[in-house]
């Protein structure tokens, strides 16, 4: 097992087991904010499974992820609106750990791939994923909502 695999492993049972633990149980918000958190983890998973098994495929894996996973929240913010705005969960202390994860393992495995195709192909990841969960976590927390509110009031 090489310092890709181990890092992914151990990311894996950090991240994933109390997002899965979030996702199931608690208030509407809790579960909402864990599944975008959980999307960030297993992409970036998959980005250290890419480079510890020099599969090129996984990468394409989680760069879909990226795309996709932040739209699946923005979906979930959009149809629980009303569950959602009483008590907006707080979501700044995940979206911080996320984004900061996000560069670690970004940068690490860019340095590993050295420049060309492959780091573009990383770089794009994980402005993706970064953005993505951003946008989606200030839409899950109210942002927009509130926003949206005074432009029309």
């Amino acid at each position: 097992m090489n310092g890709w695999l181990w890092t992914a492993t151990v990311l894996l049972a950090a991240g994933f087991g109390p997002v899965v633990w979030a996702v199931s149980t608690g208030p509407v918000g809790r579960r909402v904010v864990a599944q975008n958190f959980g999307t960030s983890a297993v992409c970036l998973v998959m980005l250290l499974l890419a480079q510890g098994y020099q599969r090129p495929s996984y990468t394409d894996l989680a760069l879909v992820l990226a795309v996709l996973g932040p739209v699946g929240t923005l979906v979930y913010a959009r149809l629980l609106a009303d569950d959602l705005s009483p008590h907006p969960p707080h979501t700044d202390a995940l979206t911080v750990a996320a984004a900061l994860a996000t560069t670690a393992v970004v940068v690490a495995v860019c340095a590993a791939a050295g420049p060309g195709r492959a780091m573009v192909k990383l770089l794009v990841t994980g402005a993706l994923l970064v953005a993505g969960n951003v946008i989606a976590s200030r839409a899950v927390s109210g942002g927009y909502r509130n926003a949206e509110a005074t432009s029309h009031g």
